[in-house]
């Protein structure tokens, strides 16, 4: 399992990557093996608010449809549209090509709440 230790986590397995104000949003490698083959990714539209721990989209794999949990409450300024036609991204690269939003975050004290590399990986192994 791939964790890059300069990004953050969620228990809820997203990833965050602080860019310049903005963080960029993806499922980290665990959750996307969990779920197998992605088939459909639905995402929100550029200017959408939304609510940390709040569900934000959805991820389709042939085993499950999941909710993805926005990890920190904000504004959406960009929506990766490559994932509409190729959903396999999410299985191929989840932290590179398959990045799913960038958000203006509101509340900066909601970084507080994510998890390290370490710390996350302490959660996969519970799991």
């Amino acid at each position: 399992m791939s964790l890059p230790k300069d990004l953050l986590y969620s228990e809820e397995h997203e990833w965050v990557k602080k860019e310049d104000g903005k963080v960029r949003i993806g499922i980290t490698d665990f959750a996307q093996d969990e779920l197998g083959d992605i088939v459909f990714v639905e995402l929100p539209e550029v200017g959408e608010e939304i609510e940390a721990d709040e569900p934000f989209g959805s991820v389709e794999s042939v085993k499950t449809v999941s909710e993805l949990y926005a990890p920190i409450s904000g504004k959406i300024v960009e929506v990766n549209e490559e994932l509409e036609d190729s959903p396999e991204l999410v299985n191929e690269s989840p932290y590179e090509s398959a990045w799913m939003i960038v958000v203006e975050p509101s509340d900066e004290s909601e970084f507080d709440n994510l998890l390290s590399a370490e710390a996350y990986k302490e959660v996969t192994e519970e799991d």
